[in-house]
């Protein structure tokens, strides 16, 4: 069994117990990481507070070297990750390299050069001098559908501003977490700027979101786990920044280029099996093009071929856990029972082994379904017909609980925008824009507080002082 990361040594857990890590291909266990404990979260917590002061004081540049470094080592080890990521969450390898991989290495170099280059000293107001100084000790507790990416996304920035950190990642695929905290050991981070408790959410995510001497908490999960740690949060007040569920829609506008935006919405709601939270899974499409449209997302998906992470042929891996299984299979039941047409993939394994469900397309969707409404966070894609105009394309766009991200597609990119700017979420691609890792990431409504990413990212772990002259 692993060790936790606690004040720069590699430490037994307290609890003794463990948690089987499955590979969701094979369904074989295939490591074991601690169960960590209430008493594991003391220790990290301590550690971190003691680091606090020095590395906050630690000038900004060097902070951003041993960042860089770290990157450094993420690429240089790419392929040993991916496999690693593959491994754990089932994605196919091609994208655990080029998605949950470099991509991560990317961001942690840009926290690195933002903390070298950002103006932490906020200058005047009047006889006022502003500072923005760190949050304090960070706890951060991430998901398992981006295993590693999720996690610098927090961890960068929040070393970036001069935090400290505690991370508790999900227990479901924690090697990532793992593979980082060497890496950050490796590149000479000082002892207790970084600690890893790994264990349960209702056990470690608990006992540190209730510490009184963490400052923060940023979390990433779905919006019922969000509302327990906001709640929780809020009894010693600490700062929150919360990345929570999605139920995203693609909107296409009758002058749009349908064969490429369907293809592009189908690329995007199965991408890592669908368990996306920013995954375009409700296409919006006019009346008078709707069945072409469904037509067109039927071949997409014929496509999307099901089958080993491994084998270079495949698009589809499995999902994450038999739980994640079942509760994809339990909506796709719903979606028939409440009348909508299922016309591509359905409820059958298709493989003898793993967790596996197949890419799945519904037609006759109408708003306030289930499947229409509530997050499903596997490879289903409803299609929904509008019949008047954009107005009403633009209600149903907006009319879930959700606001995290959107498409819009149209023949002229100027309505496209104009069209974009009424979805009530945090973002939305136009024509197929291409994702921008320096662009801040976050939801409206009940899709989350405050923004991951870039200079947005960094000022959400930065505390603002104001002192008078």
């Amino acid at each position: 069994m692993r060790h936790l990361y606690l004040n720069g040594a590699w430490r037994a857990s307290a609890s003794g117990e463990s948690v089987g890590v499955v590979n969701p291909a094979t369904e074989e266990t295939i490591d074991r990481v601690p169960a960590g404990s209430p008493a594991d979260v003391e220790v990290a917590v301590a550690a971190a507070r003691a680091a606090l002061p020095s590395w906050s004081d630690t000038a900004p540049a060097e902070r951003g070297g041993i960042l860089a470094a770290a990157a450094g080592l993420i690429r240089d080890r790419a392929d040993q990750l991916a496999r690693i990521i593959t491994t754990d969450v089932g994605v196919p390898y091609d994208m655990a390299m080029k998605v949950q991989t470099l991509m991560p290495a990317g961001v942690l170099a840009s926290y690195a050069q933002l903390a070298e280059t950002y103006d932490f000293d906020g200058g005047r107001i009047g006889n006022s001098r502003i500072i923005r100084e760190p949050a304090g000790v960070v706890a951060a507790i991430t998901p398992w559908n981006y295993p590693l990416h999720q996690i610098v996304c927090k961890v960068a920035p929040a070393l970036a501003a001069g935090c400290t950190v505690v991370l508790k990642p999900s227990e479901v695929a924690p090697l990532a977490a793992y593979a980082l905290a060497g890496i950050l050991d490796e590149v000479g981070l000082p002892p207790g700027v970084f600690n890893l408790v790994s264990g349960y959410g209702p056990v470690v995510g608990e006992a540190l979101v209730t510490h009184p001497d963490v400052d923060m908490v940023s979390f990433t999960g779905s919006t019922r786990a969000g509302r327990r740690v906001a709640a929780l949060a809020a009894e010693t007040v600490k700062r929150v920044a919360l990345e929570l569920g999605g139920k995203s829609a693609s909107l296409i506008l009758p002058d749009a280029d349908l064969a490429a935006a369907v293809k592009a919405t189908v690329a995007n709601a199965f991408l890592n099996s669908g368990q996306t939270c920013s995954a375009w899974t409700r296409m919006i499409v006019h009346r008078d093009r709707y069945d072409e449209a469904v037509g067109l997302a039927v071949q997409a998906t014929g496509r999307y071929t099901v089958g080993d992470p491994f084998d270079e042929l495949t698009r589809i891996g499995p999902l994450v856990s038999a739980a994640q299984r079942d509760r994809v299979v339990r909506y796709i039941n719903r979606g028939q029972e409440e009348g909508a047409r299922l016309v591509a993939g359905g409820t059958d394994n298709p493989m003898d082994r793993g967790f596996y469900v197949e890419p799945t397309v519904f037609a006759g969707v109408e708003p306030g379904m289930i499947i229409e409404q509530e997050e499903i966070f596997g490879p289903v894609l409803t299609i929904i017909p509008y019949i008047r105009g954009e107005d009403e394309a633009v209600a149903i766009a907006n009319g879930t609980p959700y606001g995290l991200a959107g498409a819009v597609w149209a023949g002229d990119e100027e309505h496209a925008v104009s069209v974009a700017l009424r979805l009530r979420t945090g973002q939305v691609d136009v024509n197929g824009g291409g994702f921008n890792p320096q662009a801040p990431f976050g939801g409206y409504k009940q899709s989350g507080l405050g923004r991951e990413l870039g200079r947005f990212g960094l000022e959400e772990y930065l505390e603002v002082k104001s002192v008078q002259l």
